[in-house]
């Protein structure tokens, strides 16, 4: 974000040759005013909590340290959660409690689930992106849309369906890193998994093929960078005080998000509107395989509903869910196995042994042979996807609001209105929770006799827990495992610069900075 006090001072500059100096003044004295007013907002309510002796969560600093931090805010959070199991930050109307102790994690998703909603401040400050979409709503619209994509998620049609398509998309994915490796082209896998991904959420989520791997399809290729920025300055929001007066005013970071969820809106508007075209012209089936037929054959008993505004703002969430977690998930995969090329060749050797393939199998012929039987058996690259997801969870840090005041299992008090996050990202690297070699990447704790062994969701809390337990949990392991095992069976990979560490990029979900650059070589 860049600073607006350099052109402030030049236009101030000035604007000294052609106004009065005492118009200057007092336009510098209102803007001190403003400043010191903003200032105490901030300051104040941290001061009074710092005194508090009431038995509240420690107090690590007001809300603007997270501004200060946000380049690496969630190796921040780690440092203080080495610190502070639970702890919080202070902002002008609440606290901003965050949580890394797994028995604090159960009962803000399980145990006292009721009290611990998304809350009117995190639906407020998202509600421009993601709307009344699942991830963004509480009470009967999201038991509505549970219902819906719960019973999507357990039909045997949509298992086969997006298996099929999990399985050709990679093919062509597979194919085009061939070709980069022909031409001895440096690859950035993070963009080719995300493109992948994407067409593999809108063919299973919406029956359309975009073909975003070919990279011809300009208004798709939009759609992911329009969406990808606005993720990022949405959350930005969250240690932004003035963002609402950005907004009012069309300004800053808050225009180029207007810009940019108009691109998203109008491509998910025209895609809904296809669709319609499309089943008007066809005869309704209720075993239709892709989620937005289903929806829009639900929409026909609830059109007021189920309108288009509700279906945008549920098929963006298919799109996050789709898109984001597994393509962010299988880069920091694919990023680790470089730096542990041993864990790489052992997950090669393991795909070759459950598929039997040979040296004479083909891309095509080798989907065929990634069947669910084949699938089951690779536990060391299912330990893998956990290890990263682990220490790389999709969604690094997941806010809830308290609806009433409240005492947490340690006794720490809880006021109404508190925003109560628990910590992903740090969890996986707590020694109290992991172990010594928590910081570690080691496939092998997840294994019991070579036998992959879960872990509680209140632990390992890649995929939440308790109610809102991500649906698409399975989903999203299948679709990992076979691009992961495409990818390895086909390729080895080496990183373009090993000395470099990989860093993310502060916004929903864990987004690798500036791409995965690779060498890749025909293992075969």
């Amino acid at each position: 974000m860049k600073s607006p006090l350099l052109p402030t001072t030049i236009f101030i500059i000035l604007a000294g040759f052609y106004v009065s100096p005492s118009f200057i003044l007092a336009i510098l004295g209102l803007l001190t005013s403003l400043l010191l007013v903003l200032l105490a907002l901030v300051f104040v309510p941290y001061f009074i909590e710092l005194m508090s002796t009431d038995h509240r969560p420690p107090v690590v600093g007001p809300i603007t340290s997270q501004l200060i931090h946000f380049q690496k805010l969630y190796d921040y959070m780690t440092s203080l959660a080495k610190k502070h199991p639970t702890f919080r930050f202070i902002t002008p109307t609440h606290s901003e409690v965050y949580t890394a102790d797994p028995v604090t994690v159960e009962y803000i998703l399980k145990t006292n689930f009721p009290n611990y909603s998304k809350g009117g401040h995190n639906i407020g400050i998202m509600r421009d992106l993601f709307g009344e979409g699942i991830f963004n709503v509480d009470g009967d619209k999201w038991r509505h849309q549970r219902k819906l994509a719960s019973y999507e998620f357990s039909t045997k049609n949509l298992r086969d369906f997006s298996t099929v398509i999990f399985r050709s998309n990679t093919a062509k994915l597979a194919k085009k890193i061939s070709l980069l490796v022909s031409n001895e082209e440096i690859l950035n896998l993070q963009d080719l998994l995300m493109k992948s991904t994407l067409d593999s959420i809108f063919k299973v989520g919406f029956g359309f093929d975009l073909d975003t791997i070919s990279g011809l399809d300009e208004a798709s290729n939009r759609f992911m960078n329009a969406f990808d920025e606005s993720n990022a300055l949405v959350f930005w929001r969250f240690v932004d005080l003035l963002w609402p007066i950005k907004r009012y005013l069309n300004v800053g970071s808050e225009a180029v998000l207007k810009q940019n969820i108009e691109i998203v809106d109008k491509f998910v508007y025209k895609l809904i509107q296809n669709k319609r075209k499309q089943m008007k012209n066809e005869t309704l089936h209720r075993d239709k395989e892709d989620i937005l037929s289903r929806f829009l054959i639900e929409s026909e008993t609830d059109p007021d509903r189920m309108n288009d505004k509700y279906l945008r703002d549920i098929s963006l969430s298919f799109v996050i869910a789709g898109k984001d977690t597994s393509a962010n998930t299988l880069t920091w995969f694919f990023y680790m196995i470089c730096k542990h090329p041993l864990i790489q060749e052992k997950i090669a050797e393991e795909v070759k042994t459950a598929t039997e393939a040979d040296n004479n199998t083909s891309i095509d012929e080798f989907g065929l042979k990634l069947t669910q039987d084949a699938l089951d058996k690779m536990h060391y690259l299912h330990a893998a996807l956990a290890e990263t997801l682990r220490l790389y969870p999709a969604v690094p840090v997941d806010g809830k609001s308290a609806e009433k005041d409240d005492i947490l299992p340690d006794g720490l008090k809880i006021k109404k209105g508190d925003g109560v996050a628990y910590l992903a990202y740090p969890m996986g690297r707590m020694t109290y929770i992991w172990g010594d070699n928590a910081e570690i990447f080691r496939p092998e704790r997840w294994l019991n006799d070579g036998v992959f062994q879960p872990e509680s969701p209140f632990k390992f809390t890649a995929f939440q827990g308790g109610p809102r337990i991500c649906l698409g949990k399975e989903f999203a392991y299948r679709q990992m495992k076979i691009m992961a095992a495409f990818l390895v069976y086909f390729f080895k990979f080496k990183l373009v610069d090993v000395n470099k560490e990989a860093t993310y990029r502060t916004m929903f979900t864990l987004h690798m900075d500036n791409g995965l650059h690779l060498h890749a070589f025909h293992r075969l």
